[in-house]
C-alpha cells in the first residue's frame, strides 16, 4: 500500500507539473525536465543502442511535452504518456538510421537477425549476454522487455506507450523471450557455468531467466 500511495503521490506531482507546463510555466518545465531526463536517457539508450543519438531524442521528446502539455487528458500516468512520446521519437530515429548509407546503418539492419556468435558469447557474463541478446531482436520486442524488466511497466501501460493492443505486447514479449531463450540454450550447450546470482539480477534475473528458458521450448 505504501508503494501504491507513493506512486499516486508521484503522479499527482507530475500532473500538477504538466498542468503548469500547459500554461507555459518555464519553472515547472525545468523541474519536469530534470525529473525525467535521466529516466528517458536510460530508456532511449537501451532502445536506440546509439549513445550519440540519445540526448537529441530526449530533447525532442521533452520539446513535444512542452508544446503539447495541454493535450494531456489524464487517462494514463504522466510517466506513461511521456514514455510513449519517447518511444515514438525513438522509433522514428531508428527509421532515419535505416535510411543512412550502409556503413552507418549496419547495426540497425542486424537487429532482426539472431547471428551465430558462440565463440564471442561464451566469453561474456549474463549481463553482457543480455545486452548482446537484446541487440538481436527488433526495437519493438526490445522495448517491451526493457519497459517490463528495467522500468516496471505493466502490459497495459506498455500498450499505451507503444500504441498497440495488450495482446500485441504479450506477443512481442513471447517472441523476445523465446529468441533470448534460444541464445541462452546455446550458452548452456557449451557448458558455460560462470554465471552467479548477482549477474542474474540484472533483469530481475531469476524471473527473466526462468521465463525465457521455459518459453524457448513452448510453441506459440
Amino acid at each position: 500500500m505504501a508503494i501504491r500511495a507513493g506512486q499516486r503521490g508521484n503522479n499527482e506531482r507530475d500532473v500538477n507539473l504538466i498542468q503548469r507546463v500547459a500554461t507555459k510555466d518555464k519553472v515547472a518545465f525545468e523541474e519536469l525536465y530534470r525529473h525525467y531526463y535521466s529516466q528517458l536517457s536510460r530508456y532511449l539508450s537501451r532502445l536506440l543502442r546509439r549513445p550519440e543519438m540519445v540526448e537529441e531524442v530526449v530533447n525532442d521528446t521533452l520539446f513535444v511535452v512542452w508544446e503539447n502539455a495541454s493535450q494531456f487528458q489524464g487517462r494514463s500516468k504522466v510517466s506513461t504518456w511521456i514514455t510513449g512520446i519517447a518511444y515514438l521519437k525513438g522509433i522514428k530515429a531508428l527509421d532515419r538510421i535505416k535510411k543512412m548509407p550502409e556503413q552507418n546503418a549496419d547495426s540497425v539492419f542486424a537487429l532482426e537477425q539472431l547471428e551465430e556468435e558462440n565463440n564471442f558469447i561464451v566469453k561474456l557474463g549474463l549481463r553482457e549476454w543480455i545486452r548482446s541478446g537484446l541487440d538481436k531482436i527488433s526495437p519493438e520486442q526490445r522495448s517491451v522487455v526493457e519497459l517490463t524488466y528495467y522500468f516496471g511497466y505493466s502490459y497495459i501501460e506498455i500498450s499505451e506507450i507503444m500504441g498497440c493492443p495488450v495482446n500485441t505486447v504479450k506477443t512481442r514479449m513471447f517472441h523476445a523471450r523465446r529468441k533470448l531463450g534460444n541464445l541462452l540454450s546455446q550458452l548452456e550447450e557449451q557448458n558455460y557455468q560462470s554465471v552467479d546470482e548477482s549477474e542474474a539480477r540484472d533483469l530481475k534475473g531469476a524471473q527473466l531467466v526462468r521465463g525465457i528458458k521455459s518459453d524457448a521450448t513452448e510453441k506459440p
